[in-house]
């Protein structure tokens, strides 16, 4: 079965596996796992943040990231298609008290100013007041989108004198990295939180870093703990991030050239791929999954209308391929 449903269906390579296996580990609640503390001291490094913080899933380090740069009560500001409100499951309300609020944007292309120009001031006794603006890079539903660097400069250059905070969503910040050019210290210096998942396009089993100052990074430590995240023996799971850092990163690239690649061979503009999905747009989407299913071909419905194809490191050239002839094939039909 090649699957190009998404990049997180990866499965830990043999040198992951061993790497994991071997792992030094200890308690990581008393912060004693020399792994999970080797991690967090690697990535708050490459990205030029003081600390980080092992937790569980992108979702928990977005939604703690975000609490660390607003109270209960303040408003968190991003494009109307971002994950941490489409996918986070109303978690900035529900756990948090944070309210939201969106601005649509062009598939999820970052527009500073019209973020800007939709920030409410704190302390006016008649408006919820923008304490943080959320950005996410590479955007999800903006298929593989990388955000151009001067629109995250802007931003970050108005927030400091505005007294409003950035997150970054880096759940694929590395293929930003990869496809841009643009050095990771650099992606990181433009936001105070950060969160980066490591189980998508790095292909390890579980886990994300959240980035900050040494003093927020202590208080998410706290509410990691609150939410149910706090780990014991993690530097097994430590382990398979510090491989990916070594063996994965790397190779991000054949990621993005076989999506290159796949969008040729189905007819679709490659102008329109800059990291690793390539999307079929004005196709009967259920129609087209569950046919491709039939003869070994899974895909992502993202609308009735839409199909999403995801390249990682589970499917080398051969396999996409084999992939396009199918689906060419099937919308041949």
């Amino acid at each position: 079965m090649i699957d190009l449903r998404s990049d997180t269906v990866t499965r830990p390579t043999d040198g992951m596996r061993k790497a994991m296996a071997e792992a030094e580990v200890g308690d990581d609640v008393y912060a004693e796992d020399p792994t999970t503390r080797e991690l967090e001291e690697r990535t708050a490094e490459l990205f030029g943040h003081e600390a980080g913080l092992f937790v569980p899933s992108g979702t928990m380090g977005n939604q703690i990231g975000m609490r660390l740069v607003a109270e209960p009560g303040q408003e968190v500001l991003c494009d109307a298609d971002a994950h941490v409100v489409t996918y986070e499951m109303g978690a900035a309300a529900a756990i948090f008290g944070l309210s939201t609020r969106t601005v649509v944007s062009d598939r999820g292309l970052l527009d500073a100013d019209a973020l800007i120009a939709q920030v409410r001031p704190q302390g006016d006794s008649y408006l919820t007041g923008t304490a943080a603006i959320a950005v996410e890079n590479t955007h999800n539903r903006g298929f593989g989108r990388v955000q151009p660097l001067g629109e995250l400069q802007k931003l970050w250059d108005w927030s400091r004198g505005a007294g409003v905070a950035v997150h970054l969503d880096g759940a694929r910040i590395w293929n930003a990295h990869v496809a841009s050019g643009v050095d990771l210290a650099t992606y990181g210096r433009l936001a105070d939180t950060a969160s980066v998942c490591f189980s998508k396009g790095l292909g390890t089993p579980v886990g994300s870093v959240l980035l900050g100052s040494a003093q927020r990074m202590a208080t998410a430590r706290l509410w990691r703990k609150r939410l149910g995240g706090g780990m014991r023996q993690v530097g097994v799971l430590a382990a398979a991030c510090l491989y990916a850092l070594d063996h994965h990163l790397p190779r991000l690239g054949e990621d993005h050239e076989n999506a290159q690649h796949l969008a040729e061979r189905l007819g679709v503009d490659p102008a329109s791929v800059e990291t690793n999905m390539v999307v079929l747009d004005d196709v009967e989407a259920p129609v087209l999954a569950e046919a491709a299913k039939a003869q070994g071909v899974l895909v992502s419905q993202v609308s009735p209308s839409r199909v999403r194809l995801v390249t990682h490191l589970d499917v080398d050239r051969t396999g996409i391929d084999r992939a396009a002839d199918v689906l060419t094939e099937l919308l041949d039909r």
